[in-house]
């Protein structure tokens, strides 16, 4: 087992089989590019738990990931895949960075999921793009991004009908798609409250990494309140 790549809350590792790499989620937590750090203990097994649960729930309704099975309280056992430089963005609710480019209140339900692509670059910053972009750098086919695209609306669906038993307003999250040696799209990286924003039902209290971004306080216990409420969810 050798270090293949190290990110700022992952790193993969190799194994004797070229086919599949070993995922081992950090307890550190960035922010603004890397610029905000901290260790928060737990979160790695909090976060891989999480993506373990949603990972299986999509397998179960029919979506493609990365996922082969579970190795340990902090990694997983994953696909090969080369990543896709698109990162999708599906809105439910207004928060962030369209608010701040929309002028519209924060908590503004949309009308429907708003999907945004942003080019997959730390040296450029994740800039925002649109098709045509994705196109002309080559990023994505045209098929491809039509595939993405699908994928992300009915993870949205399935996992908005999922956090509303649960009692949780799925906002906006963040999707990685890559491709495996057979050149099948599947979802790739994690979901987790590092990729989603989560906010109560009933109270708006968030329940995410905005905690840590905005120096809320109380990152882990709302990463557990997450984590706890989803096992609830899941076994009634």
């Amino acid at each position: 087992m050798a270090l293949l790549y190290e990110g700022k809350a992952k790193r993969m590792h190799t194994t004797t089989d070229p086919e599949q790499l070993i995922m081992e989620f950090k307890d550190s937590a960035t922010a603004f590019n890397g610029k905000k750090k901290a260790e928060l203990k737990n979160k790695g097994k909090i976060n891989k738990k999480l993506t373990l649960y949603f990972f299986e729930m999509l397998e179960d309704h029919g979506i493609p990931t990365h996922l082969i099975r579970d190795l340990s309280e902090n990694e997983i056992l994953v696909k090969r895949v080369s990543i896709i430089p698109v990162e999708l963005i599906v809105r439910n609710i207004v928060a962030g960075s369209l608010s701040k480019r929309s002028g519209l209140p924060e908590g503004t339900a949309l009308d429907f999921p708003v999907i945004e692509y942003y080019y997959k670059s730390d040296e450029l910053g994740d800039p925002m793009i649109n098709s045509d972009h994705i196109l002309v750098l080559n990023l994505a086919t045209e098929e491809e991004l039509q595939i993405m695209r699908s994928m992300a609306l009915k993870i949205n669906e399935i996992l908005s009908l999922f956090f509303d038993k649960a009692g949780i307003l799925l906002v906006d999250f963040k999707l990685e798609f890559g491709k495996t040696s057979l050149n099948e799209i599947v979802l790739a990286d994690e979901i987790s409250p590092d990729t989603c924003r989560f906010w109560d039902k009933e109270t708006g209290k968030k329940l995410d990494k905005d905690r840590f971004r905005r120096d809320l306080g109380d990152v882990i216990e709302s990463y557990m309140e997450v984590l706890g409420r989803v096992e609830n969810a899941l076994c009634c």
